[in-house]
């Protein structure tokens, strides 16, 4: 069982990794689709900020169990 949350809660971290990692990405290339964001640095920083956090909580996961 612990095994198992452990896995769970890894792979949900590391999915919204992928999701913010994703945003950049459209970001940095698909500017037309993200009109809305006006203010493209900004946007991708929170992002990155979203992401260390995820990463954060990964890095402890893995440190710690």
């Amino acid at each position: 069982m612990r095994d198992m949350i452990l896995k769970a809660v890894k792979q949900h971290v590391e999915g919204r990794i992928a999701k913010h990692r994703a945003n950049v990405e459209v970001f940095l290339n698909q500017t037309i689709g993200v009109a809305e964001h006006t203010d493209m640095v900004e946007s991708v920083e929170a992002e990155l900020k979203k992401i260390a956090e995820q990463d954060d909580i990964l890095e402890a996961l893995i440190k710690y169990f």
